[in-house]
């Protein structure tokens, strides 16, 4: 049977390597998970007895496209509680988690073969969601002096329909700041892109608070999740916000593709919002755990890291010790019993020579593949 051209699209490399250590742990070795970009946590409390209630009394059937109207005026009073933006709870679109975001994003503003800036490195999906819809993806590659964030001048000449950008970012962890924010909304304004900011990683920061697009235009589509900073991975539930002329347009395609996000997930989602202690409990892990990555990469010879500023990840150049990511983290899982990502799921220009080290797990997980990293390296004859 024959296939589009647009389902030839590249692996999402960590999950194949997740697919490797579940077959690790098969055979009976104990893996630590630095690979995937998970909380070792569950979903809040609150959110599963919220659950739990509503299959006792509701069929749980479908919803409006939009979404419940209760989440959705929740998550429009929690842009003033973070970002003290007054938000019409009309512009928010539920969605079948983040990716379910830029599936409905990208098919309202961008048309086949339309270009799309993406910086590089960043989230693999962007790249391959876009080119299985028939777009063009533009590898933008940032620099280290920007912290891998891309900045006002690397769209000059660029010929884009649309720019994608996340901060927090993935895999890198750092963020854009107010003033950087807004040079990049005017710098897409001024070549007439559509402005998409990733902001998954809200509230999973560290010294300074993530600045949200909204806080600078209210043109743009803004994209969240229930996923990380909830930690609510596989309920599949996110959440757009968008302009309000482009509300009815999400609707149309939301109704046609997803019908509506999981009622049972959005039930959940809602619960989860007020969950505060037990999510600020969550953040102080991770917050531990970036401080002993900070330390112990650099002890176990991963010395050329870019500090995160939020997320929870540690992007590194590794190219001092490999021209092959991928053969890198396959050696680490097999030698080390710890899985990690090659950059190449990132960037596909300069991925060979970089790593990303996830610490969403529990504390004891991370001083363990520490030390099982360090252990490793010294018996390759890395470290002195």
């Amino acid at each position: 049977m024959r296939n589009s051209t647009r389902a030839d699209v590249d692996p999402f490399i960590v999950m194949d390597v997740m697919e490797a250590a579940r077959k690790a742990e098969e055979a009976g070795r104990h893996i630590i998970h630095m690979e995937v970009g998970q909380p070792g946590t569950g979903a809040p409390k609150a959110a599963a007895r919220a659950l739990a209630r509503a299959m006792e009394t509701d069929a749980l059937g479908y919803t409006v496209a939009l979404g419940l109207p209760a989440l959705r005026r929740r998550i429009a009073q929690l842009y003033g509680e973070w970002y003290d933006v007054d938000l019409n709870p009309e512009r928010v679109v539920i969605t079948p988690g983040s990716s379910g975001g830029f599936i409905l994003a990208f098919t309202a503003l961008f048309d086949s073969g339309d270009r799309v800036g993406i910086g590089a490195p960043g989230y693999p999906s962007y790249r391959q969601i876009l080119h299985a819809l028939g777009m063009t993806p533009v590898d933008i590659q940032t620099a280290s002096e920007n912290r891998f964030q891309p900045v006002a001048g690397d769209l000059q000449g660029l010929d884009l329909a649309g720019l994608m950008v996340a901060s927090p970012a993935n895999p890198t962890g750092t963020m854009l700041d107010r003033d950087a924010m807004a040079g990049l909304i005017g710098a897409a304004h001024d070549i007439g892109a559509s402005f998409i900011s990733d902001e998954i990683y809200h509230g999973i920061e560290y010294e300074a608070k993530a600045v949200s697009a909204l806080q600078v235009t209210d043109e743009a589509y803004v994209i969240n999740s229930f996923s990380k900073y909830f930690s609510m991975t596989g309920w599949r539930a996110g959440w757009l916000v968008v302009p309000e002329d482009q509300v009815r347009v999400l609707e149309r395609i939301a109704q046609n593709m997803f019908i509506c996000a999981p009622h049972a997930s959005q039930v959940a989602a809602l619960a989860a919002m007020d969950s505060h202690e037990e999510l600020e409990a969550n953040l102080a892990v991770y917050r531990r755990n970036r401080a002993l990555m900070l330390d112990g990469l650099p002890r176990a010879g991963f010395t050329r890291i870019a500090p995160p500023d939020g997320a929870f990840y540690v992007y590194a150049d590794v190219s001092d010790l490999t021209d092959d990511s991928r053969a890198f983290a396959a050696e680490i899982l097999e030698k080390a019993g710890v899985a990690v990502t090659p950059g190449l799921d990132f960037d596909p220009v300069r991925g060979a020579g970089t790593l990303r080290f996830s610490y969403a797990r529990a504390t004891a997980d991370i001083e363990e593949g520490l030390a099982r990293l360090e252990r490793f390296m010294r018996a390759r004859g890395a470290l002195a």
